[in-house]
């Protein structure tokens, strides 16, 4: 049985018992004998070990993970440190350089920020090396549409941050008006020029936290 370490347990414990949870894990444990798997099996819930429920703040959705060597590590858009930037981050950093005046750092790894109540979620935690999408439709978005369900039941505002299509699709799961929901497209090259450029999010984010009272995030990896 899966242990979150945190209240995350208490929230979502109940899905490592259901059926599609069960079937899910019968693949995973083959993919992972047969196939190189991305993140490590140790790394698979790092999202929701580093940043329990009641610390959220801000969400961040991405995809599924990185699906290259050594970059994986259970946050979306994060690599593991010494790792070249990816371009999707990079698109990330260009935009906090811009909103915030931030220097781009030279690391990519996105603990410090997990670490502050940024859930890196992932709709889909493990993927097939070079393999994009390979582990879609097999139960993991039923598991992290339940982590999005158990959020939007807070009576703590949080922050969704949602980038690119697969992720503003679920804004239909948060329906508590105490929310906040930024949209932007995707930070991939293809779609950052289309918006998520100049969508400010980390500012609006901050503003949105002081208003509340909250402390803000500092998003400088480089501090």
């Amino acid at each position: 049985m899966v242990n979150l370490g945190n209240d995350w347990q208490e929230m979502i414990g109940k899905e490592f018992e259901k059926e599609y949870y069960l079937k899910l894990r019968t693949f995973l444990k083959t993919e992972y004998q047969t196939q190189t798997i991305y993140p490590s099996m140790y790394d698979i819930f790092n999202a929701l070990r580093l940043t329990s429920y009641s610390q959220v703040k801000a969400v961040i959705l991405g995809q599924d993970p990185y699906h290259q060597p050594n970059q994986a590590h259970g946050l979306c858009f994060s690599v593991k440190p010494n790792v070249k930037i990816p371009p999707s981050l990079s698109n990330i950093f260009k935009e906090l350089n811009e909103d915030l005046g931030i220097a781009v750092p030279e690391h990519g790894c996105l603990i410090p920020w997990a670490k502050q109540g940024v859930l890196l979620l992932n709709t889909i935690l493990t993927v097939r090396a070079g393999k994009p999408m390979s582990h879609r439709g097999q139960g993991w978005e039923i598991f992290t549409d339940e982590v999005l369900i158990q959020l939007n039941k807070r009576q703590k505002p949080v922050i969704f941050m949602l980038w690119g299509s697969p992720a503003r699709k679920k804004v239909n799961l948060i329906t508590n008006p105490i929310h906040y929901i930024l949209e932007a497209p995707h930070p991939s090259p293809l779609s950052a020029h289309y918006g998520f450029f100049g969508s400010r999010h980390f500012s609006k984010a901050n503003k949105i936290l002081q208003e509340l009272g909250q402390t803000s995030i500092n998003w400088d990896l480089n501090s």
